[in-house]
């Protein structure tokens, strides 16, 4: 099993680099391919991949991506022509949805395709191919340095009925772990990003730990999911790893607040 998450795990940086480093279209194109995937995996987690009314998250989906492409900004109207189609559905058709299965169909779309969209924005803002990566580095770093010291001397329970291989120590090994990762990407980097002062770089290096401790939210929230429904994995599309939720569970979550702690930093 570890040889295949691993080999999966350089796959998945292969891709990454892939994407991310042209940005534009690639990028658009691929993120929101991603986000299609991961939405009809929650759908199916919830019995309503099969739905008519899901075709709403996913034209909601392409929409959202073309109006970011387009117009570089969160479209307030987009969801909320997504919210009155959910309930054209809801309404026409009843009683053939519960009012669950209509606030599953419309916290869908926000859950995976909004949040993921972050990628991209981040990407596109000022020296987005550099900053981009501290999505990443939170995200996947937090949860690689948590594991490791974790299994080294993890010792009390953070979340015993959720999770319980996830322990305290391993916490605070991903928090510290995101927060240095961070400080050496950025200081090696120092040269590109040289509107950036040293104190720039050491405040969002340890704003990075929020991010890295919501990152522990995504997952956790991801778990929470697959437990209410009765699954273990979203998907088989990654050898080791499950879906691409399952993969992007934490990313999800940390795209945006890293986009906003970039924005907030930079002015």
């Amino acid at each position: 099993m570890f040889k295949t998450r691993l080999i999966s795990s350089i796959v998945l940086v292969a891709l990454a680099l892939a994407f991310i480093i042209p940005g534009g279209p690639v990028l658009l194109v691929s993120t929101c391919i991603i986000s299609l995937i991961g939405l009809f995996e929650f759908y199916r987690a919830v019995g309503l991949e099969k739905e008519p009314a899901a075709w709403s998250g996913y034209i909601f989906t392409l929409a959202w991506y073309f109006a970011r492409y387009f117009w570089r900004f969160s479209s307030l109207m987009l969801i909320v022509f997504l919210l009155v189609a959910i309930l054209f559905f809801y309404v026409l058709t009843y009683p053939r949805y519960e009012i669950r299965q209509a606030a599953e169909l419309f916290f869908g779309p926000l859950y995976v395709s909004v949040m993921l969209s972050y990628i991209f924005t981040t990407r596109e803002y000022t020296h987005g191919k550099y900053l981009v990566w501290l999505i990443f580095l939170t995200s996947w770093g937090c949860d690689t340095c948590a594991y490791c010291v974790g299994r080294l001397c993890g010792r009390h329970h953070m979340s015993p009925v959720l999770s319980p291989k996830k322990t305290v120590e391993g916490a605070v090994g991903g928090v510290v772990g995101a927060f240095l990762l961070n400080l050496l990407y950025l200081m090696i980097f120092r040269s590109k990003l040289i509107y950036m002062s040293t104190g720039d770089i050491v405040l969002l290096s340890l704003l990075s730990m929020v991010g890295a401790l919501i990152s522990m939210i995504g997952d956790l929230a991801a778990s929470a999911i697959k437990r209410n429904v009765g699954i273990k994995d979203y998907g088989k599309l990654i050898p080791g790893h499950g879906g691409i939720l399952d993969r992007f569970d934490s990313v999800l979550i940390t795209s945006p607040i890293i986009f906003y702690l970039v924005t907030f930093i930079l002015g």
